[in-house]
């Protein structure tokens, strides 16, 4: 049966095996944030008993660990940032993609991503450089606006029929 531990800041899905010196635990898979999909592909791959993802997926809940079902296909979005620097790919290779491509069902993305094509492929690290530039930006406007309008000070004292309040 495989289990997730805490392990240094990261999590792990061991398998416990039985061998001639006793129990003994393996590493399947280990990840950082996220339970994905694909994390649990990679311990099904290494694990010698059959896997219950369902079951990690619920122990992953109970450990608080966010969990996705939604893959995240890093091979096409390294493959995509890759052609969108302006790498380029063996005319074969390229020829087998589209094949391979043709059969399976695609839609056109909304156009107001259309713009945001270009980050599909990029390292979070990057990603995350822009949104700390953008939110720098936004502090600079803020901040050139001058401040913030205050309340005028009431020139009149308040009035409260409540006698409780009276001085």
């Amino acid at each position: 049966m495989a289990s997730i531990r805490e392990q240094d800041g990261r999590y792990e899905i061991r398998e416990c095996l039985s061998t001639e010196r006793g129990p003994r635990q393996r590493i399947l898979a280990s990840f950082r944030g996220v339970l994905t999909p694909e994390v649990l592909d990679r311990a099904e791959e290494k694990a010698l008993k059959p896997l219950k993802r369902m079951a990690l997926v619920a122990r992953a809940l109970a450990m608080e660990i966010p969990v996705t079902h939604r893959r995240r296909y890093p091979e096409a979005r390294a493959l995509l940032a890759k052609l969108q620097r302006g790498g380029r790919l063996d005319p074969g290779l390229a020829a087998l993609l589209r094949a391979a491509l043709e059969p399976l069902p695609s839609e056109s993305p909304p156009a107001h991503l259309e713009d945001a094509a270009e980050w599909i492929g990029q390292p979070e690290g990057v990603r995350g450089s822009a949104l700390r530039g953008l939110l720098r930006t936004a502090d600079r406007i803020v901040r050139s606006r001058g401040p913030l309008r205050t309340r005028p000070r009431e020139l009149f004292p308040r009035f409260s029929s409540d006698p409780s309040q009276a001085s």
